[in-house]
């Protein structure tokens, strides 16, 4: 969920607009996930694909912002710049998550108002450095990495990547990342095919943790990858061409349902693999096509890192209320959902004003 570019080189204001996109979608993907009745039959069925998509695109700009910085830059600079851009919605995601956790009363969380207010800070204070949590700190009872803000498990596994970067891959040639890579695809599409999704990552044990890996490396280092390899052009209304194809790629129906597994698996093993890295290939020979459009980007752009850090305390409350009153359907749902939708946006916005950019120019001034 990066979106920082050095200001010295030409920018890429579409995939900052799709990045947002993305993140909106897996919005709609967490309000519509507990109407379904299992993995088979959410409506938006692979919005968890975004997180994948985000992978990439940081793989990308990492790969522009830096590889040709290392001569007169540190490791140690390398990660207090991911430090300042990353830790300050982290801290606040985790914040609001413990703001809202008692009071997310459901038959799904039976003990939430059993669990001490020491052990619930004590996961906060882990949350904010981004290590995931023991299963003996589950104090939701969901099994995730980070009770708080579940979404926090992408955040360890991006810090991982980035880890990666720095101290090691980034001095692979051309042809060693290409080996990672397909190396890497080879082992997400087993993952995919033989698990019928991807979906996953989120827990401390030992298979959900390959899932987490297998959904980062491939993206994280072909974004990597094509960063180096990727020659943009000049290719008209790619804005709008690449939001299409993020949305029809998310919003596609689960395929082969439960007796043939293998071709919901290998749908998304295509995605990741040859679909994401073609839509950021456009995304980046995008013309941008006026004032509008470049605004556009550019609030998307702005709100998606926040977008996605902030709004799960608030599904939170929705899920407690689909819980509480069985049988709700989509129908008694969407009006409650947009509102948290559109709730999630300008909650995002005014962190981002409010809080992120003060708060990382503060640091840009501490960690000189």
């Amino acid at each position: 969920m990066n979106n920082e570019l050095i200001a010295t080189k030409p920018h890429y204001p579409i995939l900052d607009g799709l990045r947002g996109i993305a993140a909106i979608i897996v919005v709609t993907f967490h309000l519509t996930e507990p109407l379904g009745t299992g993995h088979l039959d959410i409506l938006v069925n692979h919005g968890y694909l975004a997180v994948d998509f985000f992978f990439l695109l940081s793989g990308f700009v990492i790969g522009y912002a830096y590889d040709d910085r290392w001569q007169k830059m540190s490791i140690g600079t390398f990660f207090k710049r991911r430090v300042e851009r990353l830790q300050p919605m982290v801290v606040l995601g985790m914040t609001l998550g413990a703001i809202g956790f008692y009071f997310t009363d459901s038959t799904i969380w039976p003990l939430i108002h059993t669990i001490p207010l020491w052990k619930m800070l004590l996961v906060m204070l882990i949350g904010y450095t981004v290590l995931p949590v023991p299963l003996s700190l589950d104090i939701r009872g969901w099994e995730e990495m980070h009770p708080l803000n579940s979404v926090g498990w992408s955040l360890f596994f991006e810090y991982i990547a980035n880890i990666l970067y720095a101290i090691w891959i980034r001095k692979f040639s051309k042809t060693a990342l290409t080996i990672l890579v397909v190396i890497a695809a080879v082992a997400l599409a087993h993952l995919a095919i033989t698990n019928g999704d991807v979906s996953g990552g989120w827990t401390l044990n030992v298979a959900q943790v390959r899932i987490g890996f297998s959904r980062t490396m491939f993206p994280f280092f072909a974004g990597l990858l094509l960063s180096r390899v990727a020659k943009p052009t000049q290719i008209k209304n790619a804005f709008l061409w690449c939001s299409l194809l993020v949305a029809l790629v998310l919003y596609m129906p689960r395929i082969g349902g439960a007796e043939h597994l293998w071709m919901n698996g290998l749908y998304e093993a295509i995605c990741i693999i040859i679909v994401f890295p073609l839509i950021v290939y456009l995304g980046a020979s995008g013309v941008m096509k006026g004032e509008g459009e470049k605004k556009l980007c550019k609030f998307l752009g702005d709100i998606s890192y926040p977008l996605y850090l902030v709004h799960y305390p608030l599904v939170y409350f929705y899920v407690a209320w689909i819980s509480n009153n069985k049988g709700i359907t989509f129908a008694q749902a969407w009006p409650t959902a947009l509102v948290l939708l559109v709730g999630s946006v300008i909650l995002a916005y005014v962190s981002l004003k409010w809080y992120d950019e003060p708060v990382r120019k503060w640091l840009r001034r501490k960690l000189k």
